[in-house]
């Protein structure tokens, strides 16, 4: 799933502002070692932010979760409450004392701050969790750069930003450690963690946030600094394309969503409901950032991104999927009509394929 975006600021009390793919992903001989990571950072007490940091903290690591507020740093240890209370009472269903203790034992690894050098004066790795944009994420980790341990990793958690272009800011010296960490919503669940390295990043920064991934007991995959990774690589397009179907008139969301959870036999291959979930909001800002940089670089084909009218148009009116509550599914369909939000029908007109007059306005 893609990554949720914590819409925040940059956490205050930071200093004031003064591809080719890396070859350690096949190398045949075993990578330098690091230093263990025993000391986390999470920048953004979000969903994202606040879920590895609940996962590391359970798996005996010590963590410091920052943001820009008191009040978004309650919001993170009460989301982090409400899922280890669930874990709690799945472990030891009746016994309190018992889901008290396990509570307890995580959050006696947790500290929070929105002291920004404070939070990494002493951190081995460093990952960001915050807003999905470059210019933001750019920014923290340029400042950041000056007040953490020379040796520590820094990592994003983005689902569709170039990690390299995010550590531009960043010294020489820091970018052959920077690589990127991105994690899967809801992360207690999720076992996929995608480690990325660019053609700077270091092998041993790689082989360490890949025994980090083992120890918070996460499977993690390696991929080069590709548009999306791996999953998002492949399923923004594939969402994309599932939006293009019912635009076309060709098939109703429901029935495209049925063929695919049982012709393909994934039971989360739906793309429709998929793309709800995500957002339809968050597929549009992936796949206009993917056309306006991405494409000129020849790191992905136009096609794969090509803009769609229904979606655009969907978004544009507030309909964005399950966060909004409308979206494809509150398209009306009719056998030998095209799709309008909203429930109106047009009859097909013109060429195949073509979009209604309605969609194009």
């Amino acid at each position: 799933m893609l990554a949720l975006r914590l819409s925040r600021a940059l956490p205050r009390a930071l200093p004031s502002p003064l591809s080719q793919q890396h070859r350690a992903l096949h190398a045949s001989s075993p990578a330098p070692s690091a230093r263990p990571i025993e000391q986390v950072t999470i920048f953004g007490a979000g969903l994202m932010g606040a879920g590895i940091a609940q996962v590391a903290a359970a798996s005996g690591l010590k963590v410091t979760m920052t943001d820009v507020s008191d009040g978004a740093l309650e919001n993170g240890r009460n989301i982090i409450t409400k899922s280890l209370t669930r874990i709690a009472r799945k472990k030891s269903p009746d016994d309190a004392a018992a889901q008290r203790s396990f509570v307890d034992s995580v959050f006696a690894n947790l500290s929070t701050t929105t002291s920004a050098p404070d939070a990494v004066s002493s951190a081995d790795l460093v990952i960001e969790a915050i807003v999905e944009h470059l210019g933001t994420k750019q920014e923290l980790f340029r400042r950041l750069d000056d007040v953490a341990p020379k040796e520590a990793i820094f990592a994003s958690n983005t689902s569709s930003l170039s990690i390299k272009r995010i550590g531009e800011t960043c010294s020489d010296a820091r970018r052959k450690r920077f690589a990127g960490f991105h994690a899967f919503n809801p992360v207690p669940q999720m076992k996929l963690v995608e480690v990325i390295s660019t053609d700077q990043t270091l092998p041993e920064v790689t082989t360490a946030l890949l025994d980090l991934c083992k120890r918070m007991k996460k499977v993690p995959v390696q991929c080069s600094d590709t548009p999306g990774f791996i999953v998002n690589r492949l399923l923004v397009p594939y969402l994309l394309e599932a939006i293009r179907m019912v635009e076309r008139g060709e098939a109703t969301p429901e029935d495209i969503d049925t063929a695919m959870k049982l012709g393909a036999g994934v039971p989360m291959a739906d793309p429709i409901h998929v793309a709800q979930f995500v957002g339809l909001d968050t597929l549009s800002h992936i796949a206009s950032g993917w056309r306006a940089e991405r494409v000129s670089t020849g790191e992905i084909d136009a096609k794969q991104v090509e803009e769609v009218a229904l979606l655009e148009k969907l978004v544009g009116e507030g309909h964005k999927g399950r966060k909004s509550g409308k979206g494809l599914f509150d398209c009306e369909w009719r056998s030998h009509g095209r799709l309008l939000p909203g429930g109106a029908v047009r009859p097909s007109e013109g060429r195949e394929g073509s979009l209604p007059e309605s969609l194009t306005h």
